[in-house]
């Protein structure tokens, strides 16, 4: 089997898997990253959304070569600044009902303030299309959504 140095969250980490193992367990059975949920294994419910280069992937759909030399941040990697706002946001709108897709939704939202700062309804609702909740919570994660944006603007303004 190959070994390779992947960038997880800051830090340089070596593994030794089979080159089609899918990021997701790699993260979860090699480097015991087990905030990055598996929810359907085809890439469609998000739970395993995980930021590569600061965009939403898959994991369950890319593999270790795919992120070779490449930044790969886990729920467990985000930085305080980043986080903060949007877990602050998510938690005064009372989101997660059951949690199990909570990590993959923040991991989309952290992608989504990235690119837009101040994201309309129609780009939230394109960026977190993919995302599934089995709980039905959208309308708060929107909210939340537009309070995280407001947060974060407060923290650069700062």
């Amino acid at each position: 089997m190959p070994t390779y140095t992947l960038l997880i969250n800051a830090e340089s980490k070596q593994v030794t898997v089979p080159a089609a193992m899918p990021l997701l367990w790699v993260l979860r059975d090699e480097l015991n990253l087990t905030g990055t949920k598996y929810g359907c294994g085809a890439g469609v419910c998000g739970a395993c959304t995980v930021l590569v280069d600061g965009k939403a992937v898959r994991s369950c759909q890319v593999n270790a070569p795919f992120c070779l030399g490449k930044k790969v941040t886990t729920i467990e990697g985000l930085p305080a600044s980043a986080a903060s706002p949007v877990q602050q946001a998510w938690t005064e709108m009372n989101v997660p009902q059951c949690g199990y897709c909570q990590a993959g939704q923040i991991m989309a939202t952290t992608a989504l303030l990235k690119q837009f700062p101040k994201p309309t309804d129609g780009q939230i609702d394109v960026a977190m299309s993919q995302n599934i909740c089995r709980c039905g919570t959208y309308y708060r994660i929107r909210k939340a959504i537009h309070r995280a944006a407001e947060l974060s603007l407060q923290v650069k303004a700062k």
